[in-house]
C-alpha cells in the first residue's frame, strides 16, 4: 500500500513539475514581447504606401469625383431649367458620385485622420 502511494506521489510530481517550470518561462516570454512593442512604437507594414504616394491616390480619386459631381450638376440644370428628360441619367450619375465621395471620405480619414 505505502509503495503504491509512493509510486502515485511520483507520477504527480512527476506530471505537474513541468507546469511550473513552464509557467515561469510563458510569463517571461509574454514579458519580453510587451517589452518589445513599447520600446518599437508602431510596426511599419512594408507594402504600406508612403504619405506622398497616399496623397496620389487621393488626388485620383478625387479628379472622376469632381467630373461626376460637375456632370450631376449639369444634368439637375438641364432638366429642371430646360425641361430636358434626363432624370434617369442624373440619378445614376448622382449615385456613382455619392459612392465615390463615401469612398474618397473613408480612404481619407483612415489613412489621414491624426494628420
Amino acid at each position: 500500500m505505502k509503495t503504491a502511494i509512493r509510486i502515485m506521489l511520483a507520477a504527480f510530481v512527476f506530471m505537474v513539475a513541468p507546469a511550473f517550470v513552464h509557467t515561469a518561462s510563458a510569463d517571461e516570454s509574454s514579458l519580453q514581447i510587451v517589452e518589445s512593442f513599447n520600446k518599437n512604437g508602431s510596426v511599419q507594414n512594408p507594402n504600406d504606401p508612403t504619405t506622398k504616394r497616399k496623397q496620389e491616390i487621393m488626388f485620383i480619386m478625387g479628379i472622376p469625383l469632381l467630373i461626376m459631381l460637375i456632370t450631376t450638376a449639369v444634368l439637375g440644370i438641364a432638366m429642371g431649367v430646360f425641361g430636358k428628360k434626363v432624370f434617369v441619367a442624373h440619378m445614376v450619375v448622382a449615385s456613382l458620385s455619392l459612392c465615390l465621395a463615401v469612398a474618397h471620405a473613408i480612404v481619407g480619414l483612415v489613412w489621414f485622420f491624426p494628420f
